[in-house]
């Protein structure tokens, strides 16, 4: 079985697809990748080359899978960062033909538009999209704490305001939610999963980080989704997820160099982490 990732590509460092399939693929997943955008880099640098590759591209290649008669063999299908808004049209195409042919295959949706240290970095009409369509359509959805705010206009001030939006999220279709980048304490940083019934949330030390690390949303996506496909437990993929993404993450900060550039993320030397994590944290049950 196969995951059909929909997301950007950049040349060098993690972000979109280069973030998602590794570990995707690190857990025993096939994956196949198509490009929204490709970039020589993430955005977080400020400056970049390469261009937009469209929403007629993303539809051509679907085609093509489903002129090969495999979207039989597709399980989910996993959305991150558009570029354009056309896109999410050919996703909404393609997730209704893997659906059709492939009838309990789950649709993950990742409303990458923006994070609390840098606002929005997505064109205007990609919000919109993302709440009126991607978001209804999905069965999962994993937006960091900016986005939560964004797709339900409710600020997160604490835990009651943390629940009331994933609700709220809930009430627009997901069976699923993710909650990346919670920050209710200082010098901490938590992860809350809600399937409807229960809400779980796991805590773990903020690293030293800066702003944060392009990339790290597109790949905690993906390895949620690896693991609850595996696992079918809200509770056990929460606390899987965590631990992975803390241990890259960890791993990223020990390997960063000191010239003053951002950290990367280091998916290849900090591999193991996926597989066996080296930290563990337990999810709280908070409703």
């Amino acid at each position: 079985m196969a995951v059909l990732s929909i997301q950007s590509h950049v040349v060098y460092g993690y972000a979109g697809n280069t973030a998602a399939v590794f570990p995707l693929q690190r857990l025993g997943r096939e994956v196949w990748a198509i490009n929204t955008v490709e970039f020589s880099n993430h955005t977080g640098y400020g400056a970049w080359r390469g261009k937009i590759l469209g929403a007629e591209l993303a539809a051509d290649l679907v085609m093509g899978l489903e002129e090969r008669n495999v979207l039989n063999r597709c399980e989910a299908v996993l959305s991150g960062y558009l570029g354009d808004a056309a896109v999410g049209k050919a996703i909404i195409d393609a997730v209704k033909k893997v659906k059709n042919k492939s009838p309990g295959a789950l649709y993950c949706c990742d409303p990458v538009m923006g994070d609390i240290s840098r606002g929005f970095y997505v064109k205007p009409d990609i919000p919109d999209i993302f709440k009126n369509e991607l978001v209804p359509l999905a069965d999962i959805v994993c937006p960091n704490q900016f986005e939560l705010e964004a797709l339900t206009g409710i600020q997160i001030t604490g835990i009651d305001s943390v629940i009331k939006a994933i609700n709220t999220l809930h009430e627009m279709g997901p069976s699923i939610v993710l909650v990346t980048s919670l920050m209710e304490k200082a010098g901490e940083i938590n992860m809350a999963a809600s399937d409807k019934t229960n809400i779980y949330k796991t805590t773990t030390p903020k690293l030293p980080l800066g702003s944060g690390v392009a990339g790290t949303g597109d790949m905690t996506a993906a390895v949620f989704l690896s693991r609850y496909l595996e696992t079918r437990s809200l509770e056990k993929t929460l606390e899987m997820c965590t631990a992975s993404v803390y241990g890259v993450l960890e791993v990223s900060l020990k390997t960063a160099s000191n010239t003053g550039n951002l950290v990367e993320l280091k998916p290849i030397d900090a591999q193991e982490q996926f597989v066996s994590p080296l930290h563990s944290f337990k999810a709280e049950k908070i409703k």
